[in-house]
């Protein structure tokens, strides 16, 4: 005979509540420490990225808030640019390009305007460099030429590059072109064989079989000096005209 006891069924009792938080924590444990074991390879994956047009700029001094600044000079070193205190001889800042030597450099409206051995310009303010400028066909006479006299400054904020081939204007700024003045058939502009006089920059330029008053070119900020021109002003866009009610020939209106 089979006896069937009575039993009796009961709820599973719960299970006591853990910590408040624990298990999403060892969740995004491993995470963590995953992000911070990795951090120095991307730093220096960060620092070995290739750096656009192999520039390197370097701050040694910083001046004090509100501590006397004396004026700063520039000089070319061999493969850098350095920017340093007349006053202190301290050296400001050093701006070189890999693989590249500086062969002039010009101050300009608190820029240092450096011609390179590639045809390179750049524009640098010490906290960067701000723009770059490739010359055409640099490669052709700037061996032997050197860079005397290539850098030119036309005034209210315009820089002149002075090539055999051409004079191109840029805005200081910010790089932008503002004019382009070629040489012409069978002629070529001198950089070396330029003065200043009244506000105008004379430059030579030899033309075979022409008169010698055609052989010397006058431009200013606006681009050649000729009777009746109409050109445009060079102020950068939304700012105040520096040549009022003017209009412009080669660069569009900003």
């Amino acid at each position: 005979m089979v006896v069937v006891l009575p039993v009796e069924v009961t709820e599973p009792s719960p299970a006591a509540p853990g910590p408040t938080g624990r298990p999403e924590f060892r969740r995004l444990l491993p995470a963590a420490l995953a992000l911070l074991l990795a951090a120095p390879v991307l730093a220096a994956a960060h620092q070995a990225r290739p750096v656009p047009y192999g520039d390197h700029l370097t701050v040694h001094a910083r001046v004090q808030h509100g501590s006397a600044q004396g004026p700063t000079a520039l000089r070319t070193r061999r493969t850098t640019v350095e920017a340093y205190d007349r006053t202190t001889v301290e050296v400001r800042w050093r701006y070189a390009r890999e693989g590249h030597r500086p062969l002039a450099v010009l101050p300009a409206r608190g820029d240092a305007i450096t011609l390179w051995d590639d045809g390179l310009v750049t524009a640098t303010d010490g906290a960067s460099v701000r723009w770059h400028r490739a010359l055409p066909a640099a490669a052709d006479w700037l061996p032997a030429q050197g860079g005397t006299g290539v850098l030119r400054p036309l005034g209210r904020g315009i820089l002149a590059v002075v090539t055999p081939a051409r004079i191109t204007a840029y805005r200081i700024a910010d790089g932008d072109l503002r004019w382009v003045l070629p040489a012409g058939e069978g002629c070529a502009f001198l950089p070396g064989r330029a003065v200043r006089h009244a506000g105008a920059l004379i430059v030579a330029r030899p033309c075979p079989e022409s008169t010698w008053t055609s052989q010397l070119i006058a431009v200013d900020d606006l681009g050649r000096i000729t009777p009746h021109r109409t050109p445009l002003g060079n102020d950068l866009p939304g700012g105040r005209p520096e040549h009022p009610n003017t209009e412009k020939v080669v660069a569009q209106r900003r």
